[in-house]
């Protein structure tokens, strides 16, 4: 812990430089003004007397695996450079103070941990579901004040709530925990705080690849214990940038569309006599269809085919990037694209059907690479961004092209982050 008095002037002076080199490379200049930001907000809403510390938890990108740990599925994701930062000061009381940029505040009590209904959707649920979650876990809580700034931008796809659940329960394990929480465990306590608190049936993913860092990949087949596997694979030695285009949609009122995609691959699993998908197999999905079409229609059977083949798939890409095979994994990144558009129809919502631009998104990328590189919609869907895989000879036609449709800066080129939640100083 810092004097918060200390700790301006030492970030001012340059002092931090290389912790901030080491989180974000290249960078620390530019982060440093964003830390100021956060410096502004403190000061404003807690005053300078506390003594802080400093937090960062990360956005994720999703490789592939789309819509399939819902159903202990498989997935390759990857912690991205953009994240969620927060200067924070222990309380003494029970109470969660947070002020984020560019929303309101929020002041949280946490002596009464049970869900609340006027919280559904509101980032209060998170503060009271991740409380509960340590709670339940046999950790210890207490109250703290903190002021946050992210550049994971929200609705984009990018997981920013994933990502402001994690930065909670990495200040909620320093302070009061020692640092002693795995990273697995803060995954786990995010979910439920989403599922149980929040009010959306999103699975472990995006929270696992937040709080873990890396580019990872993750068998949910054991939910309690899903099986992380680091991937070495050098993207930057490869020749392409990861590029993630913000096609100006928003994910903020589309929970429903989420949930009845996992309802509907459940319903199949059900009519199997399973609880989710991955407990049984695509030859009894097969030999079911015509049951199937009566029991839960035909939309319900195109998602599970595209669970099952999206679960091979995720096996398919480990192995060509062991084998250095950008090749070929530029190829499934494609296939993967296509199932999710034609099979799992997670790419518009049809509300109102005029309106497709992630659609659009994913028409230009195609266009501008002309078979090169990769590209697909990119995590939950229905709207936001799209990714791209785009070889560096046309990296500046691509961004570009896809900014001259849907704005300047709509286009980010991002990096790998090695590093999880952490406490930066």
């Amino acid at each position: 812990m810092l004097p918060f008095k200390s700790f301006v002037h030492d970030l001012q002076a340059g002092d931090f430089a290389p912790q901030l080199s080491a989180l974000y490379p290249g960078e620390a200049a530019s982060q440093t003004e964003r830390l100021l930001r956060a410096v502004v907000l403190f000061r404003e809403n807690f005053g300078a007397n506390a003594d802080i510390a400093l937090f960062s938890a990360p956005g994720r990108s999703e490789i592939a695996g789309n819509h399939t740990d819902h159903n202990c599925g498989k997935v390759l994701a990857a912690a991205i450079n953009l994240d969620a930062v927060a200067i924070a000061a222990k309380r003494t009381d029970k109470r969660i103070i947070i002020k984020s940029e560019g929303h309101d505040r929020t002041d949280t009590v946490i002596t009464d941990l049970s869900p609340m209904p006027e919280e559904i959707g509101r980032s209060a649920a998170l503060v009271r579901g991740v409380c509960a979650g340590f709670v339940e876990r046999g950790y210890a809580i207490g109250g703290f004040e903190a002021a946050s700034v992210s550049d994971v931008l929200s609705g984009s796809g990018l997981s920013s709530s994933a990502a402001y659940e994690v930065l909670l329960g990495t200040i909620l394990n320093h302070f009061y925990n020692d640092g002693k929480i795995p990273p697995l465990t803060i995954a786990q306590i995010a979910q439920y705080a989403e599922n149980r608190f929040f009010g959306k049936p999103c699975g472990l993913m995006d929270q696992t690849a937040c709080a873990v860092g890396g580019f990872v990949a993750i068998d949910f087949a054991d939910t309690a214990k899903p099986i992380i596997r680091s991937v070495g694979f050098d993207f930057a030695a490869c020749g392409h940038a990861l590029c993630i285009t913000d096609s100006g949609g928003s994910h903020a009122d589309l929970t429903d569309d989420y949930a009845n995609v996992r309802g509907e691959m459940e319903a199949v699993a059900a009519v199997l006599e399973k609880k989710v998908l991955r407990e049984s197999n695509r030859g009894a999905l097969l030999a079911a269809v015509p049951a199937l079409r009566e029991r839960v229609g035909d939309r319900a059977i195109l998602r599970a085919l595209h669970f099952y083949a999206e679960n091979d798939r995720v096996d398919a890409l480990q192995k060509a990037l062991d084998a250095n095979d950008f090749v070929t994994f530029c190829a499934l990144i494609k296939q993967s694209g296509r199932s999710s558009f034609m099979y799992n129809q997670n790419v518009y919502t049809g509300r109102p059907v005029g309106e497709q631009p992630v659609s659009l998104a994913l028409a230009l990328s195609e266009t501008i690479l002309g078979g090169c590189g990769a590209w697909r919609v990119h995590g939950g869907g229905f709207a936001g961004t799209v990714q791209a895989f785009v070889p560096l000879n046309l990296l500046e036609r691509y961004r570009n092209g896809m900014e001259s449709v849907f704005g300047i800066g709509s286009c980010r080129i991002l990096r790998v982050r090695a590093q999880g939640g952490v406490k930066i100083l």
